[in-house]
């Protein structure tokens, strides 16, 4: 693919697109961000042929920051309201988490309920003493967890390990509604969750890794494109938290409190 000013996309193989310096120093020389999409048009791709649930290229451009790249044919459904609305959202709440450092974090978001019955569910105590000078010293880092509740239901992570994913708090929390917890595994990745009824539905996605299953539905694939590198932004907005900060994720939560042993 030939780039403005001589510079082109060829040569650089699979894992050469994860070298930050690599692709900067093409960028710096002129490429062409869209010349892989420009290439395919000048050999006749159509951007309108349906390919996954409703979904072709050229409508799914629509949800980009380029809306017009291939303009609207007659006849050609735009977004809907509500996937308008999606996109708004998705770039308010990423803006609003800002940039997070979460390696090791575990965390669930929670659909509808309060801070406080997060806390019944779970039957936590408070996790510190009273009174103690030195907060961290009188927790249990194993059993203690951050709660915060947010705009839409209530947030509870551990900054350091994968507690709130554990199935017992999953089964917990999910009773009458939803949970989208994640676990950022320093040596395996972005490990993800799904429960909802007290029941695990899904086990190991890999939220914000831009996957979607053969039969996803339109939801998913648009969820997919918006929250894609944005793994913490597309738990919450999976469980429709409207976060206007990212201080549940990494700052001080609410309240640090314990979770029992038989939960663990």
């Amino acid at each position: 693919m030939m780039a403005t000013g001589g510079t082109t996309w060829s040569g650089i193989g699979r894992n050469g697109w994860s070298d930050l310096r690599l692709i900067r120093r093409h960028l710096d020389a002129g490429a062409d961000t869209h010349a892989g999409v420009l290439a395919l048009l000048a050999a006749g791709a159509d951007p309108w042929r349906p390919m996954m649930s409703g979904w072709t290229p050229g409508r799914l451009s629509l949800a980009t920051p380029t809306p017009g790249r291939f303009g609207l044919p007659p006849g050609r459904p735009g977004l809907s309201t509500a996937e308008t609305a999606a996109v708004a959202e998705a770039r308010r709440l990423i803006d609003a988490l800002g940039e997070l450092e979460y390696e090791g974090l575990g965390l669930v978001c929670v659909a509808g309920i309060s801070m406080a019955e997060a806390v019944r569910r779970l039957e936590a105590e408070q996790a510190y003493e009273d009174g103690a000078e030195d907060l961290w010293s009188s927790m249990d880092s194993r059993t203690t967890v951050g709660i915060t509740e947010v705009p839409g239901g209530c947030v509870v992570s551990q900054p350091w390990g994968s507690l709130p994913c554990g199935n017992r708090v999953l089964e917990r929390l999910s009773a009458g509604t939803v949970c989208h917890a994640l676990y950022a595994n320093p040596r395996s990745g972005n490990q993800g969750s799904v429960a909802r009824d007290g029941v695990i539905e899904r086990r190991d996605t890999h939220p914000g890794g831009g996957i979607v299953s053969p039969d996803g539905s339109a939801e998913d694939i648009l969820a997919a494109y918006l929250y894609q590198g944005q793994a913490v932004a597309y738990c919450c907005a999976a469980a429709g938290l409207r976060m206007t900060s990212g201080r549940a994720i990494t700052g001080m939560p609410d309240d640090w409190m314990r979770v029992p042993v038989h939960l663990r």
